[in-house]
């Protein structure tokens, strides 16, 4: 394999940093092969295709491995604030964000875009939904996050 789009729902967002769904042990292979150093998994262990190996593979193949499990059903203000960190950290290396399947980690972004990045609604938006459309839960969770952070 030899391109990263056969990932579940890739969506590269800049030449630093992609989101997608669960990748294989091979794509994860190619994400190395593409130059990602860091690989933040914010699915559970026990969600779809989960790699139960997942940190081996990705440490074996000289990428950092971040888990920050964001439980689907409640998603936390201390999830965001970790995930923003690491981002933080992270900053200038080129990092693959995943989830089972880009959901938690696409509405992720679009709050670190608006909040940390300084992005506008629209294109933060756009970005979203090209993943999908928030439910319920998740755009209530969304808009306490702006608030939270005075957006």
């Amino acid at each position: 394999m030899s391109d990263l789009s056969e990932i579940y729902n890739f969506l590269p967002l800049s030449d630093r940093v992609a989101t997608a769904g669960q990748p294989t042990e091979a794509q994860f292979a190619e994400v190395a092969r593409q130059g990602y150093e860091v690989v933040v998994n914010l699915a559970l262990p026990t969600s779809d295709h989960a790699l139960p190996d997942e940190k081996s593979i990705v440490e074996g193949l000289g990428m950092a491995y971040i888990a920050i499990p964001v439980l689907w059903e409640n998603p936390t203000q201390e999830d965001l604030d970790q995930f923003f960190q690491v981002m933080e950290a992270h900053q200038g290396r080129k990092v693959l964000v995943h989830c089972a399947a880009n959901m938690r980690v696409s509405a992720f972004m679009y709050l670190y875009q608006r909040l940390q990045a300084g992005m506008d609604e629209a294109t933060a938006q756009r970005n979203l939904h090209k993943i999908w459309q928030p439910n319920e839960l998740w755009q209530a969770f969304m808009a306490r996050s702006l608030t939270h952070y005075g957006l």
